[in-house]
């Protein structure tokens, strides 16, 4: 992460998930990185969809971070997976993908941002998926899994506007990692290959460590490419 001054503090929501975890991995075998520190549901009880949970991790934390990889999100959840078509929505299922996907992401905003830098150049990456755009909808299906992530899209969109205003070098962006090995995907990627979490996670921090303050809030995949919203 050349684009951040040498010592750099990070922070990775999602530690102990396949992507979080090689996410974690990487910046802390970056020489230039200064500490990272590691938060996941698994590890410290953090629960995204708990705003108390929340903000009493952001109250453990002091010093500002240069970069803060959320890398949380549910495709299953309690056994429930994704639809595939409107007959099968079921609204308990469905509004727990938003309020992990979507509300999960904006309490992240609400209850870190505040500990980012705001004089030095600062980056700030959320997890989304491909399938959370609208315009590059062609198979449909997916329907509460497409819209939270979508959801999730525009919660960040909009968030970066607001956060340019007080930390003008920071970049807040959501990414779409690739279909990579992990457990969420294991059972829905039949025809397609799937990329190893580490190849997944230094794709991811390449993208953010070449983003300029001007594509805030833009919609990015591994490979740097834009996605449509």
């Amino acid at each position: 992460m050349n684009s951040l001054p040498s010592g750099y503090r990070a922070l990775v929501i999602g530690a102990s998930g396949g992507i979080g975890s090689a996410v974690a991995n990487a910046l802390q075998a970056d020489p230039g990185c200064g500490g990272v520190v590691r938060f996941s549901r698994r590890d410290d009880g953090l629960d995204l969809t708990d705003e108390d949970s929340v903000a009493a991790a952001s109250a453990r934390l002091s010093g500002g971070f240069h970069l803060i990889f959320c890398a949380t999100g549910g495709l299953t959840i309690d056994g429930a997976g994704p639809e595939k078509s409107l007959k099968q929505i079921a609204p308990e299922a469905m509004m727990k993908q938003f309020a992990l996907n979507a509300l999960g992401t904006a309490l992240v905003l609400k209850h870190f941002v505040p500990h980012l830098v705001r004089r030095e150049r600062a980056l700030m990456g959320f997890l989304s998926a491909r399938v959370g755009s609208i315009g590059d909808n062609r198979l449909g299906g997916w329907i509460s899994y497409r819209a939270s992530k979508a959801a999730l899209n525009q919660i960040v969109r909009t968030a970066s506007v607001e956060v340019a205003r007080t930390h003008p070098q920071a970049v807040v962006v959501p990414l779409h990692p690739g279909t990579v090995a992990t457990s969420l995907t294991q059972n829905y990627a039949a025809g397609h290959a799937r990329m190893p979490p580490d190849d997944s996670a230094r794709a991811l921090l390449g993208v953010l460590n070449k983003l300029r303050p001007e594509q805030t809030g833009r919609f990015f995949a591994y490979d740097g490419q834009p996605i449509e919203w």
